[in-house]
């Protein structure tokens, strides 16, 4: 028999089989259920999209035709086929598929489930345990299962659209593979819509409808990778079309109605697109920054959230090389909090794009983390004495301010003396880079060095005391 990792003979497959019909495999539904229910996939061969898992002869898809596979999180977005997987894992490894929900099963259902698993694993069979929304799996549930997966008494598929690094705990993550399903491509997802259109014993075939290519790509562009979503709306445009009849773009746009974007503002969508529209500014694509900016926009994330990462990344990002970076920044942030949306966002907008072809240099940024770790590194390094303040007589005395010398003292502003600890004497925090201002801030800098190098070789310059700091 082939099993599941955890104990039992494993005997090699060549394909793996349809399942056998039942209220709980995915051998799809009667005529009366929506559409998606009945196209569900009944095999590998069915499934759309996945290649990086399901294509032949990728390790996981060969584990499956052996009837081997793990305890394991299907991770991906909504539509995907992650509860379908979960149903063909059953069957490729002859497991009995058991529903466990993290929302509204608790620890006395745990019993029971395992109970059983226990029982049918000492007549020979297998229990895979399929918990939908595992992120939702709270810590009783965890390890009250975590013992029977570890004995190979059950094997637990979860499927979930969070990040399981932010959502599961490291008990079950250590426990457990993650595998990543992705949003299904268009292409896919036009194949899908022909399938179902085809298909006269489970899909639309039986009406002999037609789909114009636009309508087609239209649909599938919509849907943001999710099957189901797709087949909902597919059905949805039939129902506006006789028998025999073409499902046209003005069908598909009636079955739309309003698309929800796909975004989550306080989940790893956030921080993905943040994250996007940040590198395309430091990458100086304005095309990408205003995409991922009106992604967020139009996915409702607040618009003061993104003026404060624009503030950032004027900062971060473009620094020194353009110093009119931070003030447009602080500027659009403003016109915000005046204007609100939507008018605001065009000076979002407007700053995005400014700091996406602006000059670049982290310079600034990277001295400030350098600063920091020698100031973390030397707390107590002493202030030398020509640089501390003397207001008192005793400390004049004592040598405080002694030796300091005052820059507005000559002509050209600048007398050479030592401004770090001696323990730091000679390190260097900030290097200007070679575009936009700091070019300027570079020849800046070498002029005083040339100075310096006159003044220390004797070559003309004075130095003068001046006043106290």
């Amino acid at each position: 028999m082939a099993g599941l990792r955890g104990g039992g003979t494993v005997t090699p497959r060549r394909a793996v089989p349809p399942a056998p019909a039942g209220p709980t495999g995915p051998e799809g539904a009667g005529r009366g259920a929506p559409l998606a229910a009945r196209l569900r996939p009944r095999t590998l061969d069915e499934v759309v999209g996945q290649a990086q898992l399901l294509a032949v002869g990728r390790p996981f898809r060969e584990a499956l035709n052996r009837g081997v596979v793990d305890s394991l999180v299907l991770w991906g977005p909504p539509g995907v086929g992650k509860t379908t997987l979960a149903h063909l894992i059953a069957q490729a490894t002859d497991a009995t598929f058991v529903a466990f929900s993290a929302v509204t099963d608790g620890v006395a259902r745990v019993r029971e489930v395992v109970q059983q698993a226990a029982a049918r694993r000492a007549d020979g069979g297998r229990t895979l345990l399929f918990v939908d929304e595992i992120h939702r799996f709270n810590r009783a549930q965890q390890d009250a299962f975590l013992p029977h997966v570890e004995d190979g008494t059950l094997v637990l598929v979860g499927a979930t659209t969070e990040n399981p690094s932010f959502a599961l705990t490291g008990a079950l993550l250590s426990r457990v593979r993650v595998l990543v399903l992705e949003p299904i491509p268009v292409a896919s997802l036009e194949s899908l819509v022909d399938r179902a259109l085809g298909d006269a014993a489970r899909g639309l075939g039986d009406r002999a409808l037609a789909i114009r290519p636009d309508a087609r790509r239209r649909l599938a562009e919509q849907v943001d990778g999710d099957a189901r979503r797709l087949l909902g709306i597919l059905e949805a445009a039939a129902s506006l079309v006789p028998d025999g009849g073409e499902i046209t773009p003005d069908a598909v746009e009636a079955a739309l109605q309003h698309r929800v974007p796909h975004y989550d503002r306080s989940g790893e969508q956030h921080f993905n697109l943040i994250s996007a529209l940040h590198k395309a500014v430091r990458g100086s694509d304005p095309q990408g920054a205003l995409y991922w900016m009106a992604r967020m926009v139009e996915g409702g994330e607040d618009p003061r959230y993104i003026a404060r990462r624009l503030v950032r990344m004027a900062v971060e990002d473009i620094g020194l090389a353009d110093p009119q970076a931070l003030p447009l920044a602080t500027a659009a942030a403003q016109a915000y909090e005046r204007l609100g949306s939507p008018e605001g966002e065009l000076a979002l907008a407007e700053v995005a794009v400014f700091l996406a072809t602006a000059p670049k240099s982290a310079k600034v940024y990277e001295g400030w983390k350098a600063a920091l770790e020698a100031a973390r590194r030397t707390p107590a390094a002493p202030v030398p004495l020509h640089l501390r303040n003397a207001p008192t007589a005793l400390m004049k005395e004592l040598g405080y301010g002694k030796g300091y010398q005052y820059a507005h003292s000559v002509p050209e502003a600048y007398l050479p003396q030592d401004y770090l600890p001696d323990s730091l004497d000679g390190v260097v925090f900030y290097e200007p880079g070679p575009f936009g201002f700091e070019r300027d801030v570079a020849k800046r800098l070498a002029w005083w060095a040339g100075l310096r190098a006159r003044v220390q070789g004797g070559a003309g310059g004075t130095a003068q005391s001046g006043e106290d700091a």
